[in-house]
């Protein structure tokens, strides 16, 4: 259930218009030179930057999904459209524009825009880190008083050349830029502060303008024809073949990096800001649809392709902006700017505007991606789909990184290390590490040949696969080692992998009558059935279980396979303390697994969980101070953006309610149900409506008791003093939650107009 918040004021009204307005002249002051130097990068003419700059804020801003985000001429489309340009001239460039937004319509109407996020992020990282490096290099020959040259090769050949035959004043007007650019962040001291606000590409190139204009200095520089004469889009005129690689083209970059863009949006706004001003998620199709739209206006305008863009949306948010109407009155900005200020414009220096646009070029090839894919085991597919941009195009380099990711998951699933060690008394210890297919049978088979036909061996799968090859492999391998007088036992991590291949169960689980649990996470290895067919001596009695046993080897699992893995992300936890987004309040019951229901991991969850997830009144008899300590040290010490209470099926804690006797003598756990009775009463009141589940009434009573009980524990953390206060500033969320264990489905319960309506939740979470 989602606290809701009252209907905004006048005043708050007021304000939200004066932060998006502020935020708007910000974003403008950034997008206009940015806009000036993109065209110039791609050979376009100047004023279709700003067509695009323009048609991006209002347009995409106003239809697309992700309201913070904006739109317009893009990094990553700049090698793109220089080709087109180059190849088919301007106005066929436009045209091909406005058939790709046709496409990313139609994308979105087959609401595809997800889909784009299957791409390995190493893959676009590399993209934009190469077409990064090929803006830089070109834009290198114009720092230098030179023109760029068709290629990344030939601008790399052309350097020596460039370089003997230097134009001083290019380059003084290009080095202040940068030394601007670069140290405008670093200005010290309360009029540093100040100067600050001024965004630091707009101040390096105003401060180039104004030392070359003062100084009289002869160098080329911003010309802007009259708009009567600006060139609109013609028919494409060229091979069919080439004009449709063309529109995908720019559909697949565009689309990718407006999408990538959004959800990178997305995350700045959730850890920037509290709950109380955020905006809503991203429609992801919404947002394909915003862009698709601003492309065939901007190219029936004779504007540039428009994508959504990562400097420009920070600068949004981190400007405070709240709403759409930030990115629209940007566009708006830009819009004037284009007919009144071209007196002003005309004196930028195209060598300030190229030495802008050769350090956005740099920064795109991010040593924090490096870090990341390197950290995957992707550098190989970053850095080959780098070379591919560079030396081939951006299309090619996106097909070749794809085939080398592919190549690289067919080795990965293909490498799986098979080794046999004897260990004392005699047991030969079989441990098939990785995915077990036909390509591992070879090792397979040879390694369990080594093992003696009437030894006692232990088969350890460390997997999560097995195709049927390898089912049949090891099967057959079992048969014949017990028709010789051994023993076999399976155990580890895989115990019914055939069966995700569609092969039965092993015949020695079926004698024993069950099937040992499948993994549903990387490193769970709770199960502690064991697929044997060794049986004690006749007249003998087998001996029980060893628990502890159990336990040190779950522990001994985690910390070979599990520990390598969150060793990294566990360090920076403790040295940078945890800082969790929501208290997570549950019951004590085996069964609920809150980092499997939640998909949470460490740091992410503040988890209180006790008998029938109750929260006791503040003052109320036989109070567990212990609850209401974890929920202050959660919203005044942590400072979570909400809290969930989350009831499940079947829960123990309700039916002893339901069948709750008086005279039975009063026990701990009896004192501490207490805190529950107001759910009783709640659910025997008339004054209060039955909560559904989906729609449906509950199927018993204790059904009925444990969506109730969820609804009645809220109720009581808004007595508790710290949660009150929170809300009425609203910077805290409330929600309840009931997980069915039978079905492992979760619901979010919502406030309806006279009932609670839970909300199901499919598997890629959207709320049906």
């Amino acid at each position: 259930m989602t606290d809701t918040s009252p209907r905004p004021t006048t005043g708050t009204l007021r304000k939200d218009f004066h932060a998006d307005l502020s935020a708007s002249i910000a974003v403008f002051l950034i997008a206009l030179p940015f806009s000036l130097g993109i065209a110039l990068a791609t050979g376009a003419p100047l004023q279709a930057g700003l067509v695009a700059a323009a048609v991006g804020g209002i347009v995409a801003g106003r239809l697309g999904g992700a309201p913070l985000m904006v739109s317009g001429p893009a990094a990553g489309l700049t090698v793109v459209s220089a080709e087109l340009i180059q190849h088919y001239g301007w106005r066929t460039t436009c045209a091909v524009t406005v058939l790709a937004g046709l496409c990313q319509l139609g994308l979105a109407a087959l609401r595809t825009a997800r889909s784009a996020l299957v791409v390995s992020p190493a893959i676009v990282h590399g993209m934009l880190a190469g077409v990064g490096v090929t803006i830089a290099l070109a834009q290198l020959h114009i720092v230098l008083g030179g023109t760029p040259q068709s290629s990344a090769l030939a601008n790399v050949r052309g350097l020596p050349d460039q370089l003997a035959d230097l134009h001083p004043v290019a380059l003084g007007v290009s080095a202040l830029t940068l030394l601007v650019l670069f140290s405008w962040p670093r200005l010290p001291g309360r009029t540093g502060q100040a100067l600050r606000k001024v965004p630091a590409a707009l101040a390096a190139v105003a401060t180039a303008t104004a030392v070359a204009a003062v100084a009289g200095l002869s160098l080329p520089r911003v010309d802007l024809p009259s708009w009567r004469s600006h060139a609109l889009p013609e028919l494409p005129e060229g091979p069919v073949l080439g004009i449709i690689t063309a529109v995908l083209t720019v559909t697949l970059v565009g689309s990718v990096e407006s999408l990538l863009s959004a959800v990178a949006t997305d995350k700045l706004i959730v850890s920037d800001r509290g709950t109380g001003n955020r905006p809503p998620r991203t429609d992801l199709n919404r947002e394909l649809r915003g862009q698709g739209a601003a492309n065939i206006v901007s190219g029936a305008l004779g504007g540039l392709p428009v994508a959504g863009g990562a400097i420009r949306s920070v600068a949004n948010v981190k400007s405070g902006a709240v709403s759409r109407r930030s990115v629209m009155l940007h566009g708006l900005w830009v819009l004037l700017a284009a007919g009144l200020l071209v007196p002003a414009l005309d004196l930028i220096p195209l060598a300030s505007l190229a030495a802008l646009v050769m350090a956005v070029g740099v920064r795109m090839v991010s040593a924090t991606h490096l870090r990341t894919v390197t950290r995957h085991g992707e550098a190989v597919v970053y850095g080959t789909t780098i070379v591919g941009v560079v030396l081939g195009g951006v299309l090619e380099g996106v097909a070749i990184g794809i085939a080398v990711a592919v190549a690289l998951a067919l080795h990965r699933l293909a490498r799986t290390r098979i080794t046999v060690e004897q260990l004392d008394g005699g047991v030969f210890r079989v441990c098939a590490r990785g995915q077990l297919t036909f390509l591992a049978v070879p090792r397979l088979s040879r390694v369990l040949s080594q093992i003696p036909p009437d030894a006692r061996a232990l088969i350890e799968l460390d997997g999560s696969f097995m195709d049927h090859a390898a089912y049949e492999t090891l099967q057959d391998w079992q048969d014949s080692h017990r028709a010789h007088g051994g023993s076999v036992e399976v155990t580890g991590r895989r115990t019914d992998g055939a069966h995700r291949s569609g092969a039965p169960a092993p015949r020695s689980q079926q004698r024993d009558g069950h099937q040992c649990c499948r993994p549903w996470t990387p490193w769970k290895n709770h199960c502690d059935h064991r697929t044997t067919d060794t049986h004690p001596p006749a007249g003998t009695v087998a001996p029980a279980p060893k628990r502890a046993g159990q336990l040190a080897n779950g522990i001994s699992a985690f910390q070979r396979d599990t520990a390598p893995h969150v060793r990294e992300e566990l360090a920076r936890l403790a040295r940078e303390g945890q800082r969790p987004s929501q208290l997570f309040l549950t019951c004590a019951d085996s069964r609920l697994v809150t980092s499997m229901i939640t998909a949470s991991g460490p740091g992410d969850l503040f988890t209180v969980r006790n008998v029938g997830n109750l929260v006791p009144l503040p003052g109320a008899e036989s109070t567990d101070d212990s609850v209401a300590a974890a929920i202050e040290y959660a919203v005044d010490v942590l400072k979570v953006d909400s809290i969930t209470v989350c009831g499940h099926s079947g829960c123990g804690a309700m039916q002893a309610l339901l069948s709750s006797a008086p005279g039975i003598p009063m026990t701990p756990l009896r004192r501490w149900l207490r805190h529950g009775l107001p759910s009783l009463e709640r659910m025997a009141s008339r004054h209060h409506a039955w909560a559904r589940i989906s729609g449906r009434l509950p199927a018993d009573a204790v059904e009925q008791l444990c969506l109730t009980n969820v609804v009645q524990q809220l109720e009581h953390l808004r007595a508790h003093e710290s949660v009150a206060r929170r809300l009425a500033e609203g910077t805290l969320e409330l929600h309840g939650m009931y997980f069915h264990v039978g079905e492992a489905q979760a619901y979010l319960l919502s406030e309806g107009e006279d009932f609670f309506d839970c909300r199901v939740f499919d598997t890629v979470g959207q709320s049906a």
